[in-house]
């Protein structure tokens, strides 16, 4: 038998946000940024953030999380406090692990992706600029 950590501490990324979670046993309630999870808004954002707690079942309802996420937009917070929360919960249950990778690997995996640079004497990242005269 394992001896589990009294607190897990873990983090997740999503361009930039960072998001830290504290895992502990409780009752099964859930704090981002002070806030109960059901008050987080837009309503999309707190279904990505349950997405894990659903898959974990009962193992959510015997833990206590705690979430504080800054930087980046409401998205990419919530896909932060998701891999935080993943992460934390895999390691609470290494069960769940495998579980994880076969619904979603983000869930576990921090999607690396950022924002594409402007090119050099353009004002976009993309989208050349036309000329008119052709």
């Amino acid at each position: 038998m394992s001896k589990k950590k009294d607190v897990i501490t873990t983090s997740g990324t999503r361009k930039r946000a960072i998001a830290r979670a504290s895992l502990k046993k409780g009752t099964g309630m859930i704090r981002i940024n002070d806030k109960s999870l059901d008050f987080v808004e837009p309503h999309f954002c707190q279904m990505k953030i349950k997405e894990p707690l659903i898959l974990a079942g009962d193992v959510a309802k015997t833990v206590n999380i705690t979430v504080k996420v800054h930087g980046g937009g409401s998205v990419s917070q919530s896909d932060a406090a998701r891999v935080a929360i993943s992460r934390a919960l895999a390691e609470f249950e290494p069960k769940l692990k495998g579980c994880f990778q076969d619904y979603d690997r983000n869930l576990l995996v921090a999607d690396v992706r950022r924002k594409e640079k402007c090119k050099p004497n353009d004002s976009k990242a993309r989208a050349k600029r036309q000329k008119s005269y052709r």
